[in-house]
């Protein structure tokens, strides 16, 4: 009955808000630089868009590590 303890539902509450917080915040953070930045041609740019939205964070985490390198650098 130790999982019905009010301090294991407090720990379980605290928990998922931090996987969701963690989960969350870089996909917001991919989505907007994405659409901040220019691409190389439209089809680019919203074919990121759709990995980030449809693979969540690891869309997030493949567009910081690959799709950065294919924005335009504005001088």
């Amino acid at each position: 009955m130790e999982l019905l303890s009010p301090e294991f539902g407090l720990m379980f509450w605290m928990l998922l808000a931090l996987i969701v917080c963690c989960g969350i915040i870089p996909v917001v953070f991919a989505l907007i630089s994405i659409l901040k930045n220019d691409f190389k041609d439209s089809i680019t740019k919203l074919m990121w868009v759709l990995v980030v939205i449809f693979l969540g964070l690891i869309g997030a985490i493949l567009y910081f590590a690959i799709g950065r390198n294919q924005t335009i650098k504005n001088n």
